[in-house]
């Protein structure tokens, strides 16, 4: 293992941005969560990561250091997504809210580690005057010699993950690390990029769920393997070394079995108001809208934790049927691989996936990093 293809993965969650660094090439040396639920989903998935259970507000960048055998400066990368609920459009846009103040933990923990580079994602609220103090503060802390390129928007579509998601990214690096310097257009799509849709992202996975799948041993399903796109071939394989929960991965390879295929028992009535609604539209009770077979995919929201009221956040109706989305379908729209596992409960399968950053899209702009180290 060398030294500058490690990453420390901070906000870790279940590891959206950790596997999309392990297929980039890195090293997921550690990972640090503050929520127990999160973190023990991680675990499994990253066996041969280091697993921190800490406040963020609470470590110190030495302490970070001990925890993974390093000196100040020889770490790859800090990478992580610091909470965004007080940033984003749809919530309460809470200048006061506590968890703000993490994304500028973040890069104190820059300054005091001294990655080769760091790649943050949050939602596009950040970036309004409201919160301009907040960023302002946040990069002032990354040590003055790095090169810090502008924050730059990522809308999932364009990078072959079938979502509309819009999250803006901010990228700092050590110029005396890398081969030559970033620009911006670095981390652009392509052309060419392919154009994921609802149908082909849902394609092999189980359509007929029964209400009546709820507990951990009945979720599980046979998925049918397809072939043709880079999307279905990241979302079927892929399996970096060391990465990956035992038990799913041989029921996946072995039996095509995969998790998450829990079914919701609706009512009788919402069922019917489900069956009736066309592509897009929305229920007028609930609110849930119906996916598009041809198009993308809405940003898949979190829910709250139970600090925070355990609010479930509203799930989009399948294409074709009369009900939500199970965990793992939204784990495909998420851009999640079928042997990932999530907790075995609904509720925070849903949680873990909306919190997220795609696999996919973190997998494209860190492999764009590593090719220069």
């Amino acid at each position: 293992m060398s030294k500058k293809t490690t990453v420390v993965d901070l906000f870790s969650g279940v590891g959206g941005f950790s596997l999309g660094a392990a297929r980039a090439g890195f090293h997921v040396l550690a990972a640090v969560e503050n929520d127990p639920i999160a973190i023990t989903s991680h675990t499994k998935n990253f066996p041969g990561t280091i697993h921190l259970e800490r406040d963020i507000r609470k470590l110190s960048g030495p302490q970070l250091l001990k925890a993974i055998d390093l000196n100040v400066g020889e770490l790859g990368g800090l990478i992580g997504g610091p909470p965004c609920q007080g940033f984003s459009n749809i919530g309460r846009r809470n200048g006061n809210d506590g968890r703000n103040q993490l994304f500028g933990h973040f890069f104190r923990l820059v300054d005091q580690v001294r990655p080769a580079f760091f790649l943050a994602e949050n939602v596009p609220g950040i970036m309004t005057d409201k919160y301009t103090t907040i960023r302002r503060n946040a990069l002032a802390k990354a040590p003055k010699y790095y090169k810090v390129l502008d924050p730059f928007t990522v809308t999932a579509s364009e990078y072959g993950v079938p979502t509309t998601r819009k999250r803006v990214f901010f990228f700092g690096y050590d110029p005396c690390k890398f081969d030559s310097e970033f620009e911006e257009s670095d981390f652009n799509t392509t052309p060419d990029a392919e154009r994921i849709t609802v149908s082909l992202a849902l394609e092999g996975l189980p359509v007929k769920i029964s209400e009546n799948w709820e507990d951990e041993g009945a979720q599980w399903s046979r998925v049918v393997k397809t072939n043709g796109t880079l999307y279905m071939a990241k979302v079927t394989g892929s399996i970096p070394d060391t990465v990956g929960d035992k038990t799913a991965l041989k029921e996946y390879l072995e039996k095509g079995l995969v998790s998450g295929c829990q079914g919701t028992r609706h009512a009788h009535d919402v069922v019917e108001r489900f069956r009736a609604l066309k592509a897009g539209e929305a229920d007028k009770i609930s609110r849930a809208v119906r996916l598009d077979p041809g198009g993308f995919c809405p940003t898949l929201r979190a829910g709250t934790n139970r600090d925070k009221g355990s609010y479930q956040a509203i799930r989009p109706v399948h294409p074709t049927e009369p009900r939500v989305i199970t965990p793992r379908e939204a784990a495909r729209l998420q851009g999640f691989p079928d042997w990932f596992v999530f907790h075995p409960t609904k509720w925070h399968s849903f949680r873990q996936i909306g919190n997220s950053v795609s696999p996919i899209i973190a997998e494209v702009l860190l492999s764009q990093i590593a090719a220069r180290m």
